[in-house]
């Protein structure tokens, strides 16, 4: 096997002005004013797949588009489907930002951007250990499905269909995805688990307008009173989730698993410290680690009620409305904690308001054993690109696609990520560490090698 990092080494500088470029692309799938920037991204990146050296073409589907590559010159070597989503949060609040979201700036060895980290910055590394197999040896050592969509951050809902309907194009050995972060910096890692997700929006309507808070207080069940009492309702004294019936089909994990936690170097008070928080808080019982990884969550996202203008207007709302996550862990199933959720909303809901419960999205958590080729392979090659073996780790998002793939290909999925805790992963100053974006490239092009039996 001819070795591509010589050749990623002397590319650098373009590889990074190229993620530059598609970071420019403000692809926000969620914002329908966004629609024709989504649509550039997929047609950038499908261009930069073909120049690397694969076939590509944009697909549609009802929403955003979705780009395929592909690379099949290895009859005797397994397939790799590699995923990914160009799509990305909304960059607001704006004011927040340092720098402008979609004007990627370096400081301190970081690239600042929406989507640096989550997740164009970690796909586009794909592209270029690729094109780096293509470019030194004029061939890859696995054949290669590209697949990136523009709708993961609005919950994949076109994905699932797509990959139903294709199966036997998309068949695959393995399915790898860098959408996740390392454990810490210089310490890679591969993941063992994410939770699920299922998001709501709660809405508690009251009179026929907002009313004035002296003539009207203490006569009518004020909404934001009422969502307030809602909200505080779904915890108990110890941090756990009082919804009836929630804790049903959580899986309590091993021992083993719980002692490989333990055993990372972690510490609370320095996590505590770059938070800025002056106590860190959750479900008795379980270590921060846990209750990040392993435990189910459930939290606010988003208030709106009524008047948030300067100075004092004595009202009382009739609307408020929450944006409410509850991120789920083995076994849990996202459409069943949404009947629980609604029914216990409707029975601790205050007479004299009516509520409203849309169910957004969800997705269902996922579990790994950490063993066999594929996953001894990533290990030898994060190893040499960053000096240091990889340790286990649990991840606290969701990429609910991830299950979806196991089930419909029937092909075990591999998650290695290289971005970092406190990359502000949906939140301003989205950062990406260039050294993590450089020895990825390199990893990946190791592992390529590796699975496609070289080295």
């Amino acid at each position: 096997m001819v070795c591509p990092v010589g050749f990623i080494d002397s590319q650098l500088a373009r590889f990074r002005a190229e993620l530059y470029d598609f970071l420019r692309i403000p692809s926000i799938s969620t914002d329908g004013d966004h629609a024709g920037d989504v649509r550039a991204a997929a047609e950038w990146l499908a261009d930069r797949v073909r120049e690397a050296g694969l076939t590509a073409e944009v697909i549609e589907t009802p929403g955003h588009p979705i780009v395929l590559g592909e690379w099949r010159g290895a009859p005797d070597a397994p397939t790799v489907l590699i995923y990914g989503h160009y799509d990305v949060q909304p960059p607001e609040p704006l004011d927040e930002w340092t720098s402008p979201p979609f004007e990627p700036t370096e400081r301190d060895g970081r690239v600042y951007a929406r989507g640096s980290a989550d997740d164009k910055g970690q796909l586009y590394m794909h592209v270029k250990a690729l094109e780096a197999h293509l470019a030194t040896a004029g061939s890859l050592p696995v054949n290669v499905v590209f697949l990136a969509e523009g709708e993961e951050e609005i919950g994949s809902p076109n994905l699932v269909p797509f990959v139903e309907a294709n199966r036997e194009r998309l068949a695959c050995d393995l399915v790898l995805i860098s959408d996740t972060e390392m454990f810490a910096e210089g310490l890679p890692s591969l993941l063992f688990s994410l939770r699920g997700l299922s998001y709501f929006e709660i809405t508690v309507k009251g009179a026929r307008s907002d009313l004035h808070s002296g003539n009207y207080g203490g006569s009518v069940t004020n909404p934001g009173n009422a969502l307030a009492a809602i909200i505080a309702s779904f915890h108990d004294a110890d941090g756990r989730i009082a919804v009836p019936g929630f804790y049903d089909d959580v899986v309590e994990w091993d021992a083993e698993t719980r002692e490989q936690i333990a055993a990372l170097p972690h510490d609370d008070e320095e996590y505590r410290h770059e938070l800025t928080v002056d106590e860190l808080t959750g479900e008795a019982g379980f270590t921060t680690l846990e209750r990040l990884w392993i435990r189910p969550t459930c939290d606010v996202n988003g208030l709106l009620s009524g008047y948030t203008g300067p100075g004092a207007k004595t009202v009382l709302p009739n609307k408020a409305m929450a944006k409410v996550s509850f991120r789920l862990v083995p076994n849990q199933d996202p459409e069943r904690v949404a009947e629980m959720v609604e029914a216990h909303v409707r029975t601790v809901t205050p007479p004299g308001v009516t509520v409203e419960i849309r169910v957004i999205h969800g997705g269902r958590p996922w579990k790994a054993k950490l063993e066999g080729p594929a996953f001894d392979a990533a290990r030898e090659a994060l190893e040499e690109a960053f000096g240091t073996k990889p340790v286990p780790m649990g991840g606290g998002g969701s990429i609910p696609i991830v299950v979806d793939f196991e089930e419909q290909l029937k092909a075990p999925a591999l998650l290695l990520g290289f971005s970092l805790p406190g990359c502000n992963l949906h939140a301003p100053d989205e950062w990406l560490p260039i050294a993590n974006f450089e020895k990825g490239i390199a990893a990946l092009a190791l592992l390529y090698g590796k699975l496609g039996g070289g080295g």
